[in-house]
């Protein structure tokens, strides 16, 4: 039996940003196996150019991902919501091994099903190379601090 992840649809504003700082803060996390439990066992990604079907491709996914993007740090902010779809726009910087530090760019569109999970998610992301002294980013890995600029304080 599938176990509800609240906020559950239809969401209002205030549930939809929830929703949003909770998918943020475990990405930040980098827990890929606590990560794919948010979604369904076959949701369906496209991640840039990536198809990616069921939590267990999601899981290698994020695993990967995360052994190339060093210092991950993610900030995501609500765009809209409408019943049980959420858009939301992004950033977040990384290096990889060469100490070449990057932040990345996006939005992605989710919808969910009734017990809370996300059954699919489409993401578009830009990357641009940045300086370390350009990193807007700084607090210790994990979950952002709750007084930490969102996105639209930091003119992203």
């Amino acid at each position: 039996m599938t176990q509800e992840r609240p906020p559950l649809p239809p969401f209002t504003t205030e549930t939809a940003a929830q929703k949003v700082r909770m998918a943020e803060n475990g990405w930040n996390s980098r827990d890929a196996e606590k990560v794919s439990l948010a979604y369904t066992e076959d949701s369906v990604w496209r991640n840039r150019s990536v198809f990616i079907t069921g939590r267990e491709s999601i899981q290698a996914f994020l695993i990967e991902k995360w052994q190339k993007e060093h210092a991950y740090r993610l900030i995501k902010e609500l765009w809209a919501t409408h019943e049980n779809r959420i858009a939301v726009r992004f950033a977040y910087e990384w290096h990889n091994d060469c100490d070449e530090w990057f932040r990345s760019y996006g939005n992605e569109n989710w919808e969910f099903d009734s017990a809370g999970l996300m059954r699919t998610r489409f993401a578009s992301i830009n990357d641009i190379s940045i300086g370390a002294a350009d990193r807007l980013f700084h607090w210790p890995q994990g979950t952002r601090p709750d007084d930490h600029a969102s996105l639209s304080d930091l003119g992203l």
